[in-house]
């Protein structure tokens, strides 16, 4: 498994507004060959930012870099430049990607 993801650092007082833009975007994720979950995750608040941190789970990386060069990656992020959504973040989302070594699940009993 493979999970993508990107950091976001967002001013205080545009936490509504970048929750509102990913709540009403359209992921183009669903159906995608070995994608398997997107969760968006909101963090500490800091004094300049609060941090959020995109969470995708595929199956391998070669699935991510497929996805990475497909036209549902280029309409996902056809707006993401936008002057609006600029104002929102301090500085560019960092990526960050890993490769599952050990995964670890609750018990049925639990």
């Amino acid at each position: 498994m493979f999970i993508a993801m990107n950091r976001f650092k967002v001013r205080p007082d545009a936490t509504d507004t970048f929750e509102k833009i990913w709540l009403e975007r359209e992921s183009h994720l669903e159906g995608l060959p070995g994608f398997i979950e997107f969760q968006m995750l909101r963090g500490p608040a800091e004094e300049d930012h609060v941090l959020y941190a995109s969470h995708t789970l595929w199956r391998s990386r070669e699935d991510f870099t497929a996805w990475t060069k497909s036209e549902a990656f280029r309409a996902a992020h056809a707006n993401a430049g936008q002057s609006k959504r600029a104002q929102v973040y301090l500085g560019p989302p960092k990526f960050e990607g890993f490769e599952v070594f050990q995964t670890v699940k609750a018990s049925e009993q639990a």
